[in-house]
């Protein structure tokens, strides 16, 4: 029997009994889709500082320090379990490097269980924007920055961080429920809708539908 993730019963069942071998084999499986969600949510003022392998390295030492908190017989996937311990790794980097410049829009969010942040806002329009590669694009980028960032925060929340993680982390819509805590019917009629106003707002900025409609 293997879960959503591909994790084999066998492999879990090592992990349970407290097994780093089986644990470095699972975690090897999710070391991309890994990466890809710390290099979406990592603050633009640590790129330079410190690197998206680096969190996935201590994030492994902090898994395998707390495997006796995962069980086999948990709702969670191992998947999702492993990207919460990175998730928490990678909220303990931002207060190492930057203490008291963390903005005010780090602060976490509890909704229904599950952790939301504030600058998922950030990390879709820096992504975003992220296609602004012409000069004259550049030239308007922080303003554009700041226009989109206010429209996504004016986003419902749970919409907002449902197409954080299937558009750009690309979970699985079981996957995005399972993170949030919400049904998957619940979770795919919110992310037709949260792509629906993410049209609606980079249809506001001039030029930009047009380069990046191929994408959505």
């Amino acid at each position: 029997m293997e879960d959503d993730g591909g994790e084999s019963a066998e492999l879990l069942r090592h992990l349970k009994n407290g097994d780093e071998h089986a644990l470095a084999t699972l975690f090897a499986g999710s070391r991309e889709r890994l990466l890809r969600m710390v290099e979406f949510r990592m603050d633009a003022r640590l790129r330079g500082r410190v690197e998206a392998e680096d969190v996935l390295q201590e994030a492994y030492l902090d898994a395998a320090k707390r495997m006796h908190h995962f069980s086999e017989d948990t709702p969670t996937s191992f998947f999702i379990w492993l990207r919460m311990v990175v998730t928490q790794t990678l909220i303990d980097v931002h207060r190492r490097h930057l203490g008291a410049e963390k903005r005010d829009a780090g602060r976490e969010i509890r909704m229904r269980g599950a952790a939301f942040s504030q600058t998922t806002s950030f990390s879709l329009a820096a992504n975003l924007l992220g296609r602004f590669t012409s000069p004259t694009h550049a030239a308007r980028r922080e303003e554009q920055a700041e226009r989109l960032r206010a429209t996504l925060d004016g986003m419902d929340p749970i919409d907002r961080e449902v197409l954080a993680l299937r558009h750009f982390e690309e979970l699985t819509n079981s996957e995005t429920a399972a993170e949030l805590g919400i049904q998957q019917k619940a979770a795919s009629i919110r992310y037709v809708r949260a792509l629906r106003r993410l049209k609606d707002i980079l249809a506001e900025i001039p030029g930009f539908t047009e380069e990046y409609d191929r994408g959505i």
